[in-house]
């Protein structure tokens, strides 16, 4: 396959991709009833403030947010070492073709894929960060005077972890087709779409919110 047709597989891979994207903003921004980042974020916010009106449920609400910190100290973690290893095989062909002064698509894949990696393990990184801060909040008696000017900001703060913590995910799924393309072009725009769809199942809301049904009526 000559370099012009791994570009035009590129080009309509990249474009699939930020149509979809940009979709799910538009939908998220003007029905956000029927995008599960929208519901979700809602959820959360609801969460904090009902906890905050719950004497004794201190305890609770940490270890959920525990659980929360943990799973995004995974993500950072395997996103990290990835970006590793990542970097130890594709550096060298990278500056080879710096050197050359010639840009190649593969190169150019190799630089998204390394970029991918580490937007995931940033986000991952600041819904840490996020968790940890609503947690101090948290974990406040909840009759202390001191919790109450702080309630907003724990709701803040869970709102942005939560979609730090969905989009370092989702960045690290984008890394499915950059792989697939460095591998074989002939699978990268297959591999898109598979992508495209798969983020479609976790995007969609519990059908109960979307419909406005109970989802055991379905």
């Amino acid at each position: 396959m000559n370099e012009g047709t791994r570009w035009i597989a590129f080009a309509s891979s990249a474009l699939a991709f930020l149509a979809y994207e940009g979709w799910s903003i538009w939908l998220g921004r003007r029905h956000p009833e029927r995008l599960a980042r929208s519901t979700h974020a809602r959820m959360r916010v609801s969460w904090v403030a009902a906890l905050g009106r719950q004497p004794g449920f201190e305890i609770v609400a940490v270890q959920a947010l525990r659980n929360s910190l943990m799973s995004a100290t995974i993500a950072a973690s395997t996103a990290a070492l990835a970006l590793v290893a990542t970097v130890t095989l594709a550096s060298g062909n990278i500056a080879s073709t710096v050197a050359s002064g010639k840009t190649t698509a593969r190169a150019v894949l190799e630089i998204l894929l390394m970029a991918c990696l580490f937007a995931s393990y940033v986000c991952s990184a600041m819904a840490m960060r996020y968790f940890s801060h609503a947690g101090f909040v948290m974990s406040m008696p909840v009759t202390a005077p001191e919790r109450e000017p702080l309630n907003p900001m724990a709701a803040e703060y869970v709102e942005r972890a939560g979609l730090l913590y969905s989009w370092g995910l989702r960045f690290f799924l984008m890394v499915a087709p950059l792989v697939a393309g460095i591998v074989s072009w002939l699978a990268m725009p297959p591999m898109t779409a598979a992508l495209i769809a798969v983020m479609w199942f976790f995007d969609r809301p519990p059908r109960m919110l979307a419909t406005g049904a109970p989802a055991l009526n379905k």
